[in-house]
């Protein structure tokens, strides 16, 4: 082999050394988006918005038989409505950086929503991940308000007035607690996946609506039991199955803040059944299916704002309180008074809420979650006064809105059907079908 010949082979075999040394030694650059936590969040956003047939199922076997279309109908159609009502400009204006009390409409009909991360929100998810993902709260918050009024108002004055309460209560109090630059959550305020934004505003507009709206015309007369039991445990199921999402896919990945909302879940849901089912068997002589899945929905309404920031202690002790609560509100509360919150959507959300706010601001610790905060058992008895204010805000605000609203759509087109279609029922009347109703 001559020199040269020599000298080329040596010159290739340098280059080639050279260039596997660099490929080698190159770092790709990570993609921003975690596949596993996106999978998490919209396999979550999937279980959240089943929740909402889940609980058409639970308030339809609540109600008498010739009702129970109607409640179907009204889930069915919030969960189209508010789908649209959310990627027009409820998105934007829970969420949209503004101010601390509205969101801009910059993202009116998702403009500048794409798919990479969105880092005030979620960093390792495509943003219209975090977007659908709360699409889901927006839509079943309205919905649970349902229970209140069941049974007795228009279905159009419904669509109108769940449109304009969306709009007007949801969104602001979503961008307050939740949103870029909120006041609320500013302020410290705790609330993992919606006690004051879901289910203490939820059940404040329930108790306005019950109130002014009126009883149903039978209410005195006689008792009303659920039409079809077995319909709502299905529907207790569906929910329970379906909060998992709402709880751990708060954590907005794959991770261990996750797994503890996912535990703690269970955990609250099934003291909250077992304690119901206690003082059911204590004070009236037997356990009752129906008390233990309305304990199980209490456990879960509870556990919704501590799910990121409580242990398994805590998550116990949350449970079994709630259904002393909630027991007390349905059983004794409610008849003390008078007022028909005919499915107890403010007995169950708006008093299970209000303790699991609370509850969330004694309980709360960083050993659990390093980004929250510690409650008075951990030594910051400061988080309990932002948590009760955080709550007291959105009861008043919850119930002035709420009122201000009805008043306006009863003005403009009327809210209560006559006494005659209510005697026939919503299905025929409303919708002029039949789930069981035999009346030519």
């Amino acid at each position: 082999m001559d020199i040269s010949a020599s000298k080329l082979i040596l010159c290739m075999a340098f280059l080639s050394l050279t260039a596997a040394f660099c490929f080698a030694s190159e770092t790709p650059t990570p993609s921003k988006i975690d596949t596993g936590d996106t999978a998490w969040v919209l396999i979550s956003t999937a279980l959240v918005m089943l929740m909402t047939p889940g609980l058409a199922f639970f308030y339809g076997g609540l109600v008498r038989r010739k009702n129970y279309l109607n409640v179907l109908m009204q889930c069915f159609i919030i969960l189209a409505a508010l789908s649209i009502q959310w990627v027009l400009f409820g998105y934007s204006l829970a969420f949209a950086p503004s101010n601390g009390f509205w969101g801009g409409l910059q993202w009116f009909g998702l403009k500048g929503v794409g798919f990479e991360p969105y880092p005030d929100y979620a960093a390792t998810i495509p943003h219209q991940a975090f977007m659908i993902f709360q699409a889901m709260f927006a839509i079943i918050t309205p919905a649970l308000i349902i229970g209140a009024f069941a049974e007795r108002m228009k279905f159009s004055a419904f669509l109108i007035f769940t449109l304009l309460w969306a709009t007007f209560v949801y969104d602001p109090i979503a961008h307050w607690v939740w949103g870029s630059g909120g006041w609320l959550k500013n302020m410290g305020t705790l609330d993992f996946a919606g006690g004051t934004v879901v289910h203490i505003n939820a059940g404040i507009a329930a108790l306005v609506t019950a109130l002014m709206i009126g009883k149903r015309t039978s209410y005195d007369k006689y008792p009303i039991p659920p039409h079809n039991l077995p319909f709502s445990v299905l529907g207790a199921a569906l929910l329970w199955f379906g909060w998992f999402g709402f709880n751990a896919g708060s954590a907005l990945g794959a991770n261990g803040l996750a797994v503890n909302a996912f535990v703690v879940t269970n955990t609250a849901a099934a003291a909250a059944a077992l304690t119901w089912a206690l003082i059911d068997w204590i004070l009236n002589g037997s356990p009752t299916m129906l008390g233990t899945i309305s304990g199980a929905v209490a456990g879960l309404v509870a556990i919704t704002p501590a799910a990121g920031f409580v242990g398994i202690g805590g998550a116990i002790e949350i449970g079994i309180m709630v259904s002393v609560f909630c027991f007390i509100a349905v059983s004794f509360i409610k008849h003390k008074f008078g007022y028909d919150d005919s499915l107890d959507a403010f007995g169950v959300h708006g008093i299970g809420g209000m303790w699991g706010a609370i509850a969330t601001g004694i309980f709360a610790t960083k050993l659990i979650n390093p980004a929250g905060a510690n409650g008075l058992l951990a030594g910051n008895p400061k988080q309990v006064l932002i948590q009760l204010t955080a709550t007291a805000v959105t009861v008043v605000y919850s119930l002035i809105a709420t009122y201000i609203i009805f008043k306006l759509v009863d003005i403009v087109i009327g809210v209560r059907v006559t006494d005659n279609d209510e005697a026939i029922g919503l299905d025929l009347t409303q919708h002029n079908e039949r789930a069981y109703t035999m009346l030519e």
